[in-house]
Formats: structure tokens, C-alpha cells, sequence
């Protein structure tokens, strides 16, 4: 079965096409084609309230290039969802009856609290009988998601991601409020606590530390890390550290957000698997097809 997910978010819009593969009681996908553009929806959302008009015609475009590679690979089924920046957006729902008008694609606004839970269906491979918080930081929102036992106990979605920090749209008491959150879901719970970190910028971090996957990252590496990217400009980013422009400027304030939060609830090390909502699309999107719920399941890369 070939199945398709698009997830619109507030920085970049990702398009994920995989063959579903099903052996004894796992179920794997088999990543066929994965294609992100940063389109930046969020930009002009939390400045000015709406998607302005050039944005809009190229999400029509970039909605109708997806159609296309989707009846290329003869996909039978797909989920396309919307998040923190079409959910704010005043003009969202009129550009999506846009886009199913001439383009067929069909597209959900979803809430922040579907949002942590679609990505927590990424996750379950990732965690264990220990404690594990998963972040996912955003262009728009944070999603947290607290993991006991491979058991999902909770989870928040709040107002706070990068592209709304660059715009000087994030304030202050979400920020607290969000520490504080984590900081009493996870009191009681078994220490010591592994974070998982996902999102493009976590994964770039990631990538520069050289550690290995089962390694992760520690917060004082991600400290780090932070420090060293503070010390070059924006044009120095995409020339010299050959970052993208896209992520040049909001890798910091990831950097920090996921610091902050793992000084919170006390957190040494981060993983950082990589999948995400994308991924927790296509998992939920099975599941409704099959009418049952997996036990086991992997993401494959190409």
C-alpha cells in the first residue's frame, strides 16, 4: 500500500511517501519520496494576522506539485494536515477551499492538543519501560509529551515556537507557563528522564555534535552548541556553516527553547530519531485504514 502524508507547518511544508510493508506482527515504511520547502507560513501569520497574497499562491503551487507526485507514485490514500499558522491565520480556512478547489487536496486544521498526539504515535518506537519527555519545537508551537512505561501519560501543546520568537510574537508567560507545566508533570515520575527531541532544528544540532544516534546529546553539548552559533551572524550561518537561510536564523531560539525545558525537568540527555509529525500522520492515517491498532511498527529510510 503506498500512502502519502503532508504536513503544512509554520516554518517548512513536508510531503512524505511511503510503501507500507507488513511483516508477521511489524509494520515498517518504506520511505519512497520526501520533498520539504520552506515556505514560512508563520511569518507573516504572527505579524500581521493572515496569509498574504504572494504566500498564498505559492502554497496553491506547492499544493499542486504535491497532488502531482502523489499520482506519480499512484498513492492510495493520504492525510494532509495544517497546524500552528493556518490555525491563527484569519484568511486559513478560505485558502484551503482554495486549494481543494483547484488542486483535489484535501487539508485539516488540527488542534495543538491532535498535534502531540499524532506525534507521540511517532515516537513509540523511540521509548522504553524508562522515562522519556518528548519535544517537539516548531515554527508556531512546542508540543511536550511525558512517556512512562511506553505509556503516553501526558501531553500540551503551547503558543511558542521560532518563527514567533523571531517576529517578537512570543511572550513571556507562555514561556513560563510551559516550564512550569513540565516541570510538575514530570515531579513524580522515575528519574533519570532521556528527552526526545524532534524538528528540523534539533536534528541540524544534532548533526554538528558528530555523536552517534544511540548516543544522543547532552544539555551541556547542546549549551554548547548554542554558543558556537551565537558567535557567527545570520550571513555568516549560511555562508561559513553552510546552514540553510531557512534554518540559519531560527536554530538559536530552538536551541533555547529545548535547553530551557530539559533544565526544567531536570534532563541530561536528548535523542533525536529521525521522524516527526510527518511520520505520526502516516502511522494514525494506517491505523484508521486497518481499523486497528499497531503494536510494533518502523520508519525506514529510502
Amino acid at each position: 500500500m503506498i500512502l502519502a502524508s503532508i504536513d503544512i507547518g509554520s516554518n517548512g511544508v513536508r510531503l512524505q511517501i511511503v510503501r507500507t510493508i507488513l511483516d508477521d506482527d511489524i509494520t515498517s515504511f518504506k520511505k519512497l519520496e520526501y520533498i520539504r520547502f520552506p515556505l514560512r507560513l508563520g511569518k507573516t501569520v504572527f505579524d500581521k494576522g493572515k496569509i498574504t497574497a504572494p504566500v498564498q499562491e505559492k502554497f496553491v503551487k506547492l499544493m499542486s506539485t504535491f497532488k502531482l507526485m502523489m499520482d506519480l507514485y499512484e498513492v492510495e490514500d493520504y492525510v494532509a494536515t495544517a497546524t500552528s499558522a493556518m490555525r491563527e491565520a484569519k484568511n486559513g480556512k478560505e485558502l484551503i477551499q482554495k486549494v481543494k478547489e483547484e488542486t483535489g487536496v484535501e487539508i485539516k486544521i488540527i488542534s495543538g492538543i491532535k498535534e502531540a498526539e499524532i506525534l507521540s504515535k511517532a515516537i513509540v518506537p523511540y521509548v522504553d519501560e524508562s522515562t522519556h519527555v518528548h519535544i517537539d519545537v516548531g515554527g508556531g508551537s512546542t508540543e511536550i509529551n511525558i512517556y512512562v512505561n511506553k505509556i503516553r501519560i501526558k501531553g500540551k501543546s503551547f503558543k511558542i515556537g521560532t518563527v514567533r520568537v523571531l517576529k517578537g510574537k512570543d511572550k513571556k508567560e507562555v514561556t513560563k507557563e510551559m516550564l512550569q507545566w513540565a516541570k510538575k508533570a514530570t515531579q513524580e515520575v522515575l528519574m533519570p528522564i532521556t528527552c526526545i527531541g524532534t524538528g528540523g532544528n534539533i536534528k541540524k544540532l544534532f548533526s554538528m555534535s558528530k555523536n552517534s544516534p544511540d548516543a544522543g546529546m547532552t544539555k551541556a553539548e547542546l549549551r554548547g552548541l548554542k554558543g558556537y552559533l551565537s558567535e557567527f551572524k545570520y550571513e555568516e550561518r549560511v555562508n561559513l556553516l553552510k546552514l540553510n537561510p531557512d534554518r540559519a536564523d531560527v536554530i538559536l531560539p530552538a536551541a533555547d527553547i529545548f535547553i530551557k525545558i530539559m533544565k526544567a525537568i531536570k534532563a541530561n540527555t536528548i535523542r533525536v530519531p529521525n521522524v516527526g509529525l510527518k511520520d505520526g500522520l502516516l502511522y494514525d492515517l494506517y491505523e484508521d485504514i486497518k481499523e486497528e491498532k499497531m503494536t510494533v511498527v518502523e520508519f525506514l529510510d529510502m
